[in-house]
């Protein structure tokens, strides 16, 4: 069950990516174009969002009870948590950037809300989105990353 969830949680991570550019590029030409804004592009958002929330979860219960987790495995001996690079990524680094990003996708999402004008609804849009796949481009354990690499589609 542990590693089906781990791949579940990579497998996302790519639908997030994806659905995330094509999330800021509907923005980005919704912003400069001044149209009205669209349904589609609202709803675009919104499977940003939930799948950004699903992978959130998963990862939540990995960081806890993973093969890694806070609560099934224990540093090693003389440890200090923040001087070990592998753990100080996967309990502290990885998860909050990603919280972070996950919150800036949310609020990309709610701009679509607000009664506002159009080009300012995609503006606001753009600029969430934009530092949230910065955000999770920095924390993603990408494989030519020292010590906390992984491989781009584990088990293959």
């Amino acid at each position: 069950m542990q590693l089906g969830l781990l791949h579940l949680h990579n497998l996302l991570r790519w639908i997030i990516l994806i659905l995330l550019l094509v999330s800021t590029y509907k923005a980005y030409t919704g912003w400069k174009a001044g149209g009205e804004f669209k349904a589609a592009d609202k709803k675009i958002w919104l499977f940003t969002m939930i799948s950004a929330h699903i992978t959130l979860l998963l990862g939540l219960y990995q960081v806890a009870f993973g093969r890694y987790g806070i609560f099934t495995s224990a540093l090693p001996e003389g440890t200090s948590f923040m001087k070990d690079k592998f753990f100080r990524f996967y309990w502290l680094e990885h998860p909050l950037l990603m919280i972070v990003a996950i919150t800036l996708i949310t609020m990309g999402h709610a701009a679509a809300k607000k009664n506002i004008p159009a080009t300012e609804k995609y503006k606001k849009a753009f600029y969430f989105f934009v530092i949230a796949l910065v955000a999770i481009l920095a924390a993603v354990p990408w494989p030519f990353r020292d010590i906390v690499g992984r491989p781009l589609l584990p088990g293959m």
